[in-house]
């Protein structure tokens, strides 16, 4: 049987972090309602076209899931496991923010099923969290992730930033010895990009721009020479507490890397249910519509429901504008018409596309891209296709070329996006 994986979006905050770029608002109960009404019902409608797959992991994500109803949230888990065949032990993960979430609700998460919680921490200063926008003190995070573990979690992932305006290296390293005494089970450690559309932008990315042919630092960040040092701190003090860097962002104690993420670099099979949500499935990307009435209008059967969502609506085209503008739907008769309703930028990927994929993807992960599942997958030989690439950044110490693997080096990890575009075909 073959095997695939589940992402449920919940689009839906209490407030717009500053930084914050995904498809998500802040909206009243009875959007939440409405909204999560029509995500069961596309879970319900969408199941006999993957009724030949096994799931193996689950991701609620946003957003803050844990923003919506805790019986509300549990229903929509209800539905999958009633409508899809599930893997005993599948992975079933759910983001949380401090602030969001009661002990009460942990305990009924942890009943309905999910056994990995994602707790949105970013930084131990409360300096920085409000600078972020964030709604919660730390104090609020070590409440939650306490009840987490009271709730009976054994695989909690905490997220962190660096390179945030204002921040040092010593105040990034007090956040880190902070959660290393806490002794989750996984860690994803990002460094802030400042993304067009959001409030940073208008603060930091505009000027940013100005002064990046001078070379100057950019107003209220970190230098280059500070990022790159928190990155190496980063890697320095979470192996030494025991941490494996699996993923160029990720780090687990052993047997606790993320299912569900290891899904999308090593670019198995994943369906995503909610407002905007991607998909890859069989080698055909594609995604779901991202206006919210017309979403609401295929599942909730709600044409009427522009007054319940419009200043959702209004906030989505503020944070995605050029969204708005390229909903065009693939033109293709190979799908029915209720197909075509739900889903845009359908696009079947080139043999040339997979293998480009499989590279600059697989190239994430610490262990690497194996030779011999290149040449199972496509026919030919990696050598064949990015012999001279690889021979390249390795003379550079960019790559490593053995064990039939070829994997990012330190160095090459530093400067990931420079390798990986170079396994673009038309560059090679």
């Amino acid at each position: 049987m073959k095997s695939i994986s589940i992402y449920i979006h919940i689009p839906f905050c209490v407030k717009k972090c500053q930084y914050c770029d995904f498809l998500s608002a802040p909206a009243d109960s009875r959007a939440q309602e409405v909204y999560l009404r029509a995500l069961k019902q596309e879970i319900r409608e969408q199941a006999a076209r993957y009724r030949e797959y096994e799931v193996q992991t689950v991701f609620i994500g946003g957003g803050t899931p844990t923003a919506v109803p805790c019986e509300n949230l549990c229903e929509v888990l209800k539905t999958v496991f009633s409508f899809y065949r599930m893997n005993p032990h599948a992975e079933i993960s759910m983001e949380a923010n401090p602030g969001t979430v009661t002990k009460e609700a942990l305990l009924s998460y942890r009943k309905a099923g999910i056994n990995r919680i994602s707790i949105g921490l970013q930084s131990a200063d409360d300096v920085e969290l409000k600078l972020l926008g964030r709604i919660h003190t730390y104090r609020d995070f070590q409440q939650t992730y306490r009840w987490a573990q009271e709730a009976g979690f054994t695989n909690i992932n905490l997220d962190i930033m660096s390179a945030l305006p204002g921040q040092s290296v010593e105040n990034y390293k007090k956040t880190l010895e902070t959660i290393l005494s806490l002794k989750p089970q996984h860690i994803s450690a990002y460094s802030l990009i400042v993304e067009v559309g959001t409030p940073f932008y208008e603060k930091y990315g505009q000027e940013s721009e100005k002064l990046q042919a001078t070379g100057e630092k950019q107003p209220d960040l970190p230098s280059e020479e500070e990022e790159r040092e928190m990155y190496a701190l980063t890697e320095k003090l979470l192996a030494a507490a025991g941490y494996h860097r699996y993923e160029i962002s990720n780090y687990a104690l052993p047997g606790r890397e993320c299912r569900h993420n290891l899904v999308y670099w090593k670019r198995g099979n994943y369906v995503g249910f909610g407002l905007g949500a991607a998909s890859m499935v069989e080698n055909v990307r594609f995604e779901n519509i991202r206006e919210m009435q017309e979403y609401l209008a295929e599942y909730a059967g709600m044409p009427d429901a522009e007054p319940v969502f419009a200043e959702v609506a209004q906030r989505d085209a503020q944070v995605l504008p050029n969204e708005q503008e390229s909903s065009l739907r693939e033109d293709t008769h190979s799908e029915d018409e209720q197909e075509l309703s739900i889903r845009e930028n359908v696009h079947p990927l080139s043999p040339q596309e997979q293998m480009e994929e499989t590279m600059f993807l697989g190239l994430r992960l610490t262990e690497g891209v194996s030779k011999a599942e290149f040449h199972r997958q496509f026919g030919v030989s990696m050598e064949q296709i990015y012999g001279e690439v690889i021979r390249k950044n390795t003379a550079k110490g960019l790559l490593i070329d053995e064990a039939g693997y070829v994997c990012l080096t330190r160095e090459g990890m530093d400067l990931s996006n420079y390798v990986m575009a170079q396994f673009l075909l038309d560059e090679v």
